[in-house]
């Protein structure tokens, strides 16, 4: 059976690369990673198979740049492949961006930042050391970004440090909910640089390093027992005193501020599993109601009005849904303008509060049966309501945010 796209790519003029990657994760979805999203959620395991299929067709380099041997798609394109991820399997959407962005920022995202020629130089070289480890060696980079407290929103430095020493740094810290742990070969840290034990902690001086697993001093801890995204495998993943190499940086020193204050839609990239969600449950919900869904009897139920109106409501939901992502991830660009970036949040928002409310009128149109657990609604259900507990931007954050650039101009207090 023909599985009709997201974003159908004439009506959304998806170019044709977008359209392609998108057939290919979609296709590859679809007949891997669906039959075997339930195992992974039930065991709590992470979706190796799922990964080396990823490797094979190509995807673990998806972001990678088409001059360094990948398949070179910039932020809208590798939204718009991973949202069809999401669709079949939650939990490898997800921890598949935790990979991916390791290549998103240090290829199309930095490439178009200025650096020093010095700079860019060492970045260049220095990336193609991570590049051919994804792309020859099928290695698993990971994101690991919370620690629990402000850092990750951007109100702080980061706690787990980086102290230089010859040859490299010596790494300590903390993060926590981190996906893959234990399952990626290298954990792509935030850290604050210190030249000296005693130096003041500072976001400019934030380091991004490629952290070898199998370090001394790397452990992960804690067990892993969620409501939801139970394929994520997010443990807590501890550095003590472990010593990285100085050819692991994955950006030169200071650049990553520069990044994330020029480059606010990347932390968006949490969104497609949760645009995929979305789609999933209204497409569980018309084919529940056609009596078209595998594993359950042929019973139409679709001629009764209440439920005619509800899938309405859902269709409805859904299309505001889509149109505020896309045109949010269509406008991602460095020093957006501020109603692009209002307009970012509110997609944010909507797509993870809306995942789960779609969840809900799911399961309330069609019924007691639809919460089997040999059905995936109960697992979409609880699978969406994770999304909006997400750092950096969590569900919180962005109405705060909006709330005051919506009442204060850039630099405004009361007093002025």
């Amino acid at each position: 059976m023909t599985i009709a796209p997201i974003f159908d790519p004439q009506a959304w003029q998806l170019n044709d690369k977008q359209s392609a990657l998108a057939t290919k994760a979609r296709n590859l979805a679809a007949g891997k990673f669906a039959e075997r999203a339930a195992k992974f959620d039930r065991e709590a395991a992470f979706p190796t198979e799922n990964y080396k299929d990823m490797a094979n067709a190509g995807l673990l380099g998806i972001c990678i740049p088409e001059s360094e041997g990948g398949l070179g798609a910039d932020l809208k394109t590798y939204m718009i492949a991973a949202a069809e991820m999401g669709r079949f399997c939650g939990a490898t959407a997800l921890t598949f961006n935790m990979h991916v962005s390791s290549c998103l920022w240090t290829g199309f995202l930095i490439d178009e930042l200025d650096m020093s020629a010095e700079q860019r130089e060492q970045h260049n070289q220095m990336r193609k050391v991570h590049y051919q480890r994804i792309l020859n060696e099928g290695k698993i980079y990971s994101q690991p970004f919370s620690e629990g407290g402000a850092a990750a929103a951007g109100f702080k430095a980061f706690g787990t440090t980086a102290l230089k020493v010859d040859g490299g740094w010596r790494v300590s810290g903390k993060k926590i909910f981190a996906s893959l742990s234990g399952h990626a070969n290298y954990y792509g840290a935030l850290c604050t640089a210190l030249m000296q034990p005693d130096d003041k902690h500072s976001r400019r001086n934030t380091l991004y390093l490629a952290v070898p697993a199998d370090s001394e001093g790397v452990s992960i801890e804690g067990e892993w027992d969620p409501l939801g995204m139970r394929g994520t495998v997010s443990r807590t993943l501890l550095f003590n005193d472990v010593f990285v190499p100085d050819k692991e940086q994955l950006m030169p020193l200071g650049i990553y501020p520069s990044a994330a204050t020029r480059w606010p839609h990347m932390f968006m990239t949490l969104t497609p599993t949760y645009m995929g969600i979305a789609q999933a449950c209204y497409d569980f919900t018309v084919a529940y109601l056609r009596g078209e869904v595998p594993g359950t009897p042929p019973v139409k139920r679709r001629m009764f009005p209440t439920k005619q109106l509800a899938v309405a409501q859902m269709n409805v939901m859904l299309q505001q849904t889509k149109a505020i992502w896309f045109q949010a991830i269509s406008e991602a660009r460095p020093d957006p303008s501020q109603e692009s970036v209002q307009r970012a949040w509110a997609a944010q928002y909507t797509v993870m509060e809306n995942a789960n409310e779609l969840a809900q009128l799911a399961i309330r149109t069609c019924g007691g049966q639809s919460m089997l657990r040999s059905l995936p609604l109960e697992r979409l259900y609880r699978d969406s309501r994770c999304g909006s507990l997400m750092l950096p931007w969590t569900a919180e954050l962005c109405l705060d945010k909006l709330g005051k650039a919506s009442l204060y101009n850039p630099g405004e207090t009361d007093d002025s």
